[in-house]
């Protein structure tokens, strides 16, 4: 059997089609010169795509797929859509051909077909999707934004595992710290099901690194490496977050293009504010993780241009290039939850 596609990428997802899609592969193929992409969805509009930009031809395989699932599908009628470029690419992970997935589609599809198609981890009830945010501290992990909208005290606890993990692996940290999102910090405050998870994490193989309840202004604040919370809240808490930061770089635009004087500043500037806008561009945080899954599932935000998918496509090589799921795997199979 010929070595796997690194990748098997939906190219029918998201908001901007196919052309920013190959936009993206074709941006991190510059910099992955090795990587090989199964790119999965319409030949007849991809063939042209590739066509027109070597870059991504290079490293990408077309495999025609005729259907989409679309933002607005319904899970039932996603499952039964097996010539669906989502579906096939998915497939194409479940039987080795590719090592993970990468897509900017239907998040509810993604993750009901995945969990068909690949089932998940031993130990795992549910998966969660982990993504990566700026903070005060630096970076940290934010999960659940969006697998699961209610969640029961079990599932918070595995999701902090998983977190754990991922944080472990991703960004290297030894022993990061554990938050779980509430209205309060105070340990008495929450609803059962936070009340019960905390009981539970610090009578764990967690508890050193479990630092209790922690509130909204902590996420950007940086008082943990890792906030756990369930999928609606998650989603919530980080999308309001990348409107908060798309609204402060149009007032710090604003406030230095007001005057020749402001001009000038801006001018003598261009150093630090290139930084502060690679900081804060919510792009540079494209590529969530789902996790829990029998495979790699990278999911995109549906809105992203080629820039942003480029950094989706970036975060899927990584991690099929560390054994990511296996060192999941491995750091969950360490610990009994219940």
């Amino acid at each position: 059997m010929a070595e796997p596609f690194a990748l098997a990428v939906d190219a029918m997802g998201g908001d901007e089609g196919p052309r920013a899609i190959v936009e993206g592969i074709a941006q991190a193929g510059e910099r992955h010169k090795l990587a090989r992409i199964l790119l999965v969805g319409d030949a007849s509009r991809l063939t042209p795509l590739l066509a027109a930009s070597p870059a991504a031809a290079s490293c990408c395989t077309v495999r025609h797929a005729p259907d989409v699932i679309d933002a607005s599908a319904r899970v039932a009628a996603a499952l039964r859509a097996r010539n669906a470029s989502l579906r096939v690419a998915i497939d194409a992970v479940a039987a080795g051909e590719a090592s993970g997935l990468l897509t900017a589609g239907n998040t509810a599809a993604v993750l009901a077909i995945s969990k068909t198609v690949l089932g998940t981890m031993p130990g795992i009830h549910r998966p969660a999707i982990a993504g990566i945010l700026p903070s005060q501290r630096g970076t940290l992990v934010l999960l659940d934004l969006g697998a699961n909208l209610v969640c029961d005290a079990r599932n918070l606890v595995e999701f902090a595992f998983m977190g754990d993990g991922f944080a472990r692996i991703v960004l290297g940290q030894a022993a990061p710290s554990i938050g779980l999102l509430n209205v309060a910090s105070e340990p008495e405050k929450g609803d059962d099901r936070l009340l019960r998870a905390a009981e539970i994490l610090r009578a764990s193989a967690l508890g050193a690194q479990f630092a209790g309840f922690v509130e909204g202004h902590d996420i950007i604040g940086g008082k943990t490496d890792i906030v756990v919370t369930d999928g609606f809240t998650g989603n919530v808490a980080m999308k309001m977050g990348e409107g908060a930061l798309r609204f402060s770089g149009a007032l710090l635009r604003q406030a230095l293009t007001g005057g020749v004087a402001a001009r000038l500043a801006a001018f003598l500037m261009r150093p630090s504010l290139k930084r502060l806008r690679q900081r804060i561009d919510p792009w540079q945080y494209n590529g969530a993780v789902m996790l829990g899954l029998n495979g790699v599932v990278v999911k995109s935000r549906g809105s992203t241009d080629g820039a942003g998918f480029s950094r989706a496509v970036a975060v899927g090589l990584n991690m099929v290039g560390n054994n990511f799921n296996d060192r999941i795997r491995e750091a969950v199979s360490k610990n009994v939850l219940f």
